[in-house]
């Protein structure tokens, strides 16, 4: 299992920290990551959100990239059709150089309505963007003198430089739910940011049907949560942040409703209820809240279908002071768990 921290460099909406504070403060959570043994930074992005949620990842990439010397970064995932594909293969590839190939390249369609509104592009337009900004890009990481002429994009022989420091380029992993996306990332040869076991299920399928070693592939899985020595000490410090994020996320998700029972997302428990509802199940798998034997049961069924945890332990309005104290707790009783469980496997072998 590969140990990811997602960071999304956001306040509550008491916004109790200036922006300046709010970013150094969490770059430097990112910088901790790597001492404490934490494989891979991921960052997030979503637009017009006032509590400083990260909208432009590449410029944070890059300083955690010259502040670190060997933890992956990452992108989970940056919304494709908001941005031209030319900057997003000039971007990476300028990250890949500065990190020394630590890079990987994460993208999406997006689904918040009033983003694509900000941009002034028709939402009905993001899956063809979506296609199109992604096969460019990879045309770009792997030959020189391209051209291309799709519905959204045409470009004329372009050679992009810096070229990728990663062979052939650094990897590439698509985020998506439905089965056709799954499907078509399989197709394609890219790793998948995605959403339980019986979408792994569809992609591994699909891998093996496009002729490719699902060995050879990744699968990520984000879980949002906190780790303490007690859970009621756990839910204690996080219940307020964990609700406004869901809070926010659900009114995202139920006004682009993409996937039937997408409004569900909205009916998020008040607090004082929400542990209730996440020890009764109601919550679903996506939360991870607890002492670290709790976390390790959890992982232990996520690696039975995933390669990769992206962990969102910095919640909104938490102070950093806490989350680092749950990153620790984390790296010094779940993350060994896992290392000496691989070590005895690969003696025993």
């Amino acid at each position: 299992m590969n140990f990811g921290l997602l960071v999304s460099f956001r306040n509550s909406s008491r916004n109790e920290l200036s922006y300046a504070d709010l970013y150094r403060k969490h770059v430097d959570l990112c910088v901790e990551a790597e001492d404490l043994g934490f494989d891979t930074i991921w960052l997030t992005e979503h637009h017009f959100v006032d509590d400083g949620y990260s909208p432009m990842m590449m410029p944070l990439a890059a300083a955690i990239a010259a502040r670190t010397r060997k933890i992956r970064i990452g992108t989970f995932v940056l919304l494709m059709p908001l941005h031209h594909p030319i900057h997003v293969a000039e971007e990476a590839t300028t990250v890949d150089a500065l990190s020394n190939g630590r890079f990987d390249l994460g993208v999406g369609q997006g689904y918040v309505p009033h983003e694509f509104e900000g941009f002034n592009i028709p939402r009905e337009q993001r899956t063809r963007r979506f296609r199109e900004g992604v096969e460019i890009v990879r045309r770009l990481f792997t030959q020189e003198n391209v051209s291309y002429e799709g519905q959204c994009y045409t470009i004329r022989n372009v050679t992009l430089y810096p070229r990728p420091t990663q062979k052939p380029h650094p990897p590439i992993w698509i985020g998506a739910r439905s089965r056709p996306a799954t499907e078509r990332a399989a197709r394609n040869g890219y790793h998948l940011a995605g959403t339980g076991a019986a979408q792994a299920r569809v992609y591994r399928e699909a891998l093996v049907a496009a002729g490719r070693n699902p060995d050879d592939f990744n699968i990520a899985q984000l879980r949002f949560g906190y780790v303490a020595a007690k859970r009621d000490k756990a839910w204690d410090e996080c219940e307020s942040g964990l609700h406004y994020l869901l809070t926010r996320y659900g009114e995202w998700i139920a006004q682009a409703n993409d996937v039937p029972g997408d409004e569900k997302f909205a009916q998020v428990p008040k607090v004082g209820e929400l542990r209730r509802a996440s020890q009764e199940g109601a919550l679903g798998d996506g939360y991870m809240v607890g002492t670290p034997d709790d976390a390790i049961a959890q992982i232990e069924e996520i690696e039975k279908y995933a390669t990769h945890l992206a962990l969102g332990l910095a919640l909104p309005g938490i102070d950093p002071k806490k989350v680092r104290a749950s990153m620790k707790l984390f790296a010094d009783k779940v993350i060994p768990h896992f290392r000496r469980r691989r070590g005895a496997r690969k003696k025993a072998a």
